[in-house]
């Protein structure tokens, strides 16, 4: 009997203990939320953990600056290739007075039916998340981690060649 009730009561502590964890932060995510290095818009930073050093991606800014500033940024921003585990993923953002007004997946992970499947169905949540935020720091789709941080890398490259 003694056992009995020491087992419920620890099962019941465990139980409560475990409900009440809150899971830990994405790194890439923490990352992209930490301020860009100052200098200059449109200054070169180091690549994202993961992107690799050999600079796969050329920016190509496609839009212009207005006068206004960063805050009256407009134009189409394409960021860096973001390699992942299953496969690269690059994203264009296209900014009209500093606001983000589309987000357009150049890249995504394609060799495997299974990744297609799954960058099919992240790619428009991630672009919904990005125009509601209005910045990088989205949430991930569930079942998509990989492509969702390589989306986020991206997305973040390309407001950094932005200067926003």
């Amino acid at each position: 009997m003694h056992k009995a009730a020491v087992t419920a009561v620890s099962t019941v502590a465990g139980i409560v203990l475990l409900l009440s964890l809150k899971p830990h932060r994405d790194p890439a995510a923490a990352m992209a939320e930490s301020p860009p290095p100052a200098g200059p818009p449109g200054a070169s930073s180091s690549p994202s953990p993961g992107t690799g050093p050999s600079g796969a991606s050329t920016p190509a800014p496609t839009g212009h600056s207005s006068s206004g500033g960063t805050s009256g940024t407009s134009g189409t921003y394409t960021g860096d290739v973001s390699d992942t585990a299953y496969g690269p993923v690059q994203v264009s953002v296209t900014l009209s007075h500093g606001r983000i007004t589309a987000v357009k997946a150049l890249r995504t992970p394609s060799d495997r039916p299974r990744s297609q499947q799954i960058a099919a169905n992240a790619v428009p949540r991630l672009t919904q998340e990005a125009l509601s935020a209005q910045n990088a720091h989205i949430d991930a789709v569930s079942g998509a981690t990989y492509t969702s941080e390589g989306y986020t890398r991206s997305l973040q490259s390309a407001l950094d060649h932005a200067g926003v």
